[in-house]
């Protein structure tokens, strides 16, 4: 019996390890479904403070707008009506503790068209979420948060690159189980 206890909780711990994995400044995370994605996206809302820009990263249909979703619902604190911004380019939020801007950049052909968005003054001032930051160029913030979502079997895997603190924050967050 000691035996089979022993491997259970081997066991428990490789699978805690492949939901989570963490180093200093980057952490990945198994999404295996939209309730996990939607839960990272709030878990995020409660970290992030305006001036900090988040840019996510990952092939078409890989859930960025599904997470940006989840987290400008969570920060805001009610079901608010969140379209993706493919078409407007940029969608912005009012909030108490500074708006949030969520832009969708696919649509731009060159980084100087990223000038006429107002997103430079919104990097210093708002939370930013920022879908297809290959668009940027040199305009990326020096201290921004990479976030890549990419297929893992029939979910998604999350990678998070960011400031050791912060990275700390979110994988105590996200294995306690807390938003």
């Amino acid at each position: 019996k000691r035996r089979d206890g022993l491997a259970a909780r081997s066991r428990g711990r490789q699978i805690a390890a492949m939901q989570i994995a963490a180093s200093t400044n980057s952490l990945s995370i198994v999404l295996p479904n939209d309730e996990a994605t939607t839960r990272l996206g709030a878990v995020l809302a409660g970290l992030l403070k305006p001036g900090q820009t988040v840019l996510l990263e990952g092939p078409i249909g890989a859930g960025k707008t599904n997470l940006a979703r989840a987290l400008i619902r969570a920060r805001l604190g009610r079901t608010e009506d969140v379209p993706s911004p493919s078409f407007t380019l940029v969608q912005v939020y009012d909030h108490p503790d500074g708006d949030i801007w969520h832009a969708d950049l696919y649509r731009l052909s060159h980084p100087d068209e990223v000038a006429e968005l107002g997103l430079e003054m919104a990097f210093r001032t708002a939370i930013c979420l920022v879908e297809w930051p290959d668009r940027l160029g040199r305009m990326v913030p020096a201290e921004a948060i990479h976030l890549r979502l990419g297929d893992m079997g029939e979910g998604r895997v999350a990678r998070v690159v960011a400031k050791a603190s912060l990275i700390r924050d979110l994988a105590l967050l996200w294995e306690s189980g807390l938003t």
